[in-house]
């Protein structure tokens, strides 16, 4: 499960890193949860565009999201074989620009602690993920996507068992060419983090609270 993660980087950086022509839409942000909108990156015409979407996916045929999603996160294994995710791994893969992600921690005593895991040499990643058009019964049009996970990487075994799924820089290219690609070469592609990566760091409880959006939450515990 990845419910939280944080893009701390101007909107140019973020252009620059994900080979995109106009800068990101958002400023930096150090909370983002569910059900607020999230950037994209995306492969239209065979050129990389930024998007916004909500952080929520439900899939296009459904007709009551009360009953079927929304969905924030989906399981690598088997994904290409998921009737909600067929179709998202063939034609709509894209990528979610970010500086890390959260992931809280239940100790000895019940408490859950939380930790701010970001990748080793400070630079941006992008998290594997699937975005989809729903239409309502109104005729209001919501894109959605979501972010696909995989068993944690040997850096943060210790603390988590599922992490986001990172794409490598070099593996861009082929998981968001969803016409050249296919979705099972593209699940080849969703795999833990080499061992030295990333980094887990437990952080204050200030950011239990969506609320809050400060640097601030990013200063160790």
């Amino acid at each position: 499960m990845s419910g939280r993660f944080f893009l701390a980087t101007d909107p140019e950086a973020v252009a620059r890193a994900f080979g995109v022509a106009a800068p990101a839409m958002l400023p930096p942000r150090y909370n983002i949860a569910p059900g607020q909108p999230v950037e994209i990156v995306r492969m239209i015409h065979g050129r990389r565009e930024l998007a916004l979407v909500r952080w929520g996916f439900i899939p296009s045929w459904v007709k009551d999201p009360r009953k079927y999603g929304p969905f924030i996160n989906a399981r690598a294994e088997g994904i290409t074989e998921k009737p909600a995710f067929r179709g998202g791994m063939q034609y709509r893969r894209c990528l979610v620009p970010a500086s890390g992600w959260y992931h809280w921690q239940e100790g000895r005593d019940g408490r859950r602690r939380p930790w701010a895991v970001r990748p080793t040499d400070g630079g941006l990643i992008g998290f594997a993920a699937l975005w989809d058009p729903w239409l309502g019964a109104d005729g209001s049009e919501v894109d959605g996507g979501l972010i696909i996970t995989v068993a944690a990487g040997a850096d943060i075994a210790g603390v988590a068992d599922r992490m986001p799924a990172v794409v490598r820089a070099e593996d861009r290219e082929r998981w968001l060419d969803c016409e050249r690609v296919t979705a099972a070469a593209a699940a080849a592609l969703l795999v833990p983090v080499p061992p030295g990566s990333v980094e887990a760091v437990p952080v204050g409880e200030r950011v239990n609270r969506v609320e809050n959006d400060d640097p601030g939450l990013l200063s160790p515990a």
